[in-house]
């Protein structure tokens, strides 16, 4: 009941997140590009781009999706994740292109939103792993 309670909030947040008519307010929007306007003037920073940052908001965003995915599906249904991923990040963007013209479609938001599904359904796998318990060894013979 808890894991469904949560797979609910995740999915009203990615909604809410990927199909309003603006991902966010002008008061962000300004702020961002200050800040982006900021780590340009850096040499050390001027890599930090808006595509970049959209980038990794879009893999971060989807990571809980595959934790979500493991939880669900388990261990051994470990390849549920990135399919789940690609499908509702191609379903997001297939909205936003027929629905919503202040959104942009892109592939790149696919290929981010599925590399975070991977990610998270990898970062669960890793503990399973971590926290399994240790096979029995056999005893060696000569």
């Amino acid at each position: 009941m808890v894991l469904a309670i949560l797979t609910a909030l995740y999915a009203w947040a990615v909604g809410w997140m990927t199909l309003r008519a603006a991902p966010y307010g002008a008061d962000i929007a300004s702020g961002l590009e200050r800040l982006l306007d900021w780590f340009s003037e850096r040499s050390a920073t001027a890599w930090i781009t808006f595509e970049r940052v959209e980038f990794g908001a879009n893999v971060a965003m989807f990571v809980p999706l595959g934790v979500i995915a493991v939880l669900w599906f388990g261990v051994r249904g470990w390849w549920a994740a990135p399919i789940i991923g690609a499908v509702a990040s191609i379903g997001i963007e297939v909205l936003q292109a027929v629905f919503i013209d202040t959104r942009v479609s892109d592939v790149r938001d696919v290929i981010a939103n599925t590399l975070g599904s991977v990610i998270g359904m990898c970062l669960m796998l890793l503990l399973a792993f971590l926290l399994s318990p240790p096979s029995p060894r056999r005893p060696r013979t000569a």
